[in-house]
Order: C-alpha cells, then structure tokens, then sequence
C-alpha cells in the first residue's frame, strides 16, 4: 500500500470510529449504533424521569427523542397514552417491541421525526419528557419550544441532559459543550417561555461501566406550561 493511500485508509478508519460532532443529529448515526439486539440505553426508565414523573396523574405523553423507548413503555406502564418521536426508525421499531413485550402496545405509539418540526398526533398533551437530547443549542431550543407548544396550559415539561459541568466534574457524556446545556442556559430558555420552573438544577448522576458506576453530573429541569 502506497503512503497516501495508507493515509486515506487511516482517515477513513478513523471516522468511522470517531463520529463528527454534528453526526449526532443525523439519522443514520442512529440507525447504526441501535443496530444491534441489545439496548444501548436499557430497558430501565431513567431514574430522573421515574423522579419528576412518578406524581403526575396520567394523561397523554411525549417522549421527544425517546430512542429505544426505555421512559415511553415505563410511562405508558403507569396509566399514559405515550408518543415516542425521535430521529431513527430502528430505535423506535425496538421500542415497538418492548411495549408489546410488556403489555403496553396499545398505549405506544411512535413518530419518526425530528424535535424542531414534528407535530404529535396526542397533541396537545399533559406531558412533554425530553430525556438526553444532547444536540447544539439552536436545534435544542427548536425542538423544546416545538415540544411546549403541544403541551397544554398546566401540563409539564420535564427534561435531563449530561450537563455542562460534567466536562470537568464528571464521567462519560458526550465531551462536545457545544451539545452541553447549563442551569444558567436552560434558565434563560425558560425565563423567554410559558414556562413556570420548578426544578432547574444539578445533580449527581451514574453511569455503568464494565468497571462499575462512575458519577457524572446531570441537569434536570422541571416547569410548568402556563396558558
């Protein structure tokens, strides 16, 4: 092999396994890393989600960018009609198959569309969940305030993502700030909408590793959508 042909290869290689910072928001990206039988995510509903959830009476949900379906079958298991919208059908093909697994099929249903410009057809629902949707701020703000505007006066916006301050005090996330949101971030979004925030803040997080559970450190936010 020529040197420049072994650059080339090298270059490709490379890609290949060290995705660009804005492949995240492309659709084939997650088409390939949910191309698998296993759950990148789990089948587990995020511990934050179970949190910020547990006391609302059911109604109809959204889960934007719900992937697998981890959070929209543990919804639909508490009593929600849940709409599962995300980017990649093979995510939510899997999500398919875990609500019908445990029961909950005719409580699921999914939307492959983007967060910026999907229109749900629960709308307009008691709940919008946005669990790690770790996308550029621009794209992040699109998609919240598309989700608001099909959430109903009094409804709920509930939202984690792997905080800013996780670069430096944390493990694991992505390592883009680019894709980071901050308290002082989203409290600005959420001072410029209908919102009444309840809980906006940090807090300690875990991820697993085959070396066991690192901490990371998670923002979590809660607001009340007002008429």
């Amino acid at each position: 092999m020529t040197e420049s042909r072994a650059t080339n290869f090298f270059k490709r290689l490379r890609a290949r396994i060290r995705p660009s910072k804005q492949s995240v928001t492309a659709p084939a990206y997650w088409a390939a890393k949910y191309s698998t039988d296993e759950f990148i995510y789990t089948t587990t509903a995020n511990r934050f989600v179970i949190e910020l959830c547990s006391e609302l009476a059911p109604g109809k949900a959204i889960d934007l960018a719900g992937g697998e379906g981890r959070n929209t079958v543990w919804l639909a298991e508490q009593g929600w009609q849940v709409e599962n919208v995300d980017i990649s059908s093979v995510g939510l093909a899997k999500c398919e198959g875990v609500a019908a697994e445990r029961g909950v099929a005719q409580r699921v249903s999914t939307l492959c569309a983007s967060g910026a410009d999907f229109k749900s057809s629960l709308a307009p629902v008691d709940l919008g969940i946005v669990p790690y949707l770790q996308v550029p701020a621009a794209l992040l703000n699109a998609s919240l305030k598309n989700l608001i505007s099909q959430i109903k006066p009094g409804g709920y916006l509930v939202g984690v993502w792997h905080a800013l301050e996780n670069l430096d005090g944390g493990f694991g996330g992505p390592q883009n700030p680019d894709v980071l949101p901050s308290v002082a971030s989203m409290k600005q979004f959420c001072d410029s909408m209908p919102l009444e925030t309840q809980v906006c803040e940090l807090r300690e997080g875990q991820v697993q590793t085959k070396d066991g559970l690192k901490p990371s450190i998670t923002l979590i936010l809660k607001a009340r959508v007002l008429g």
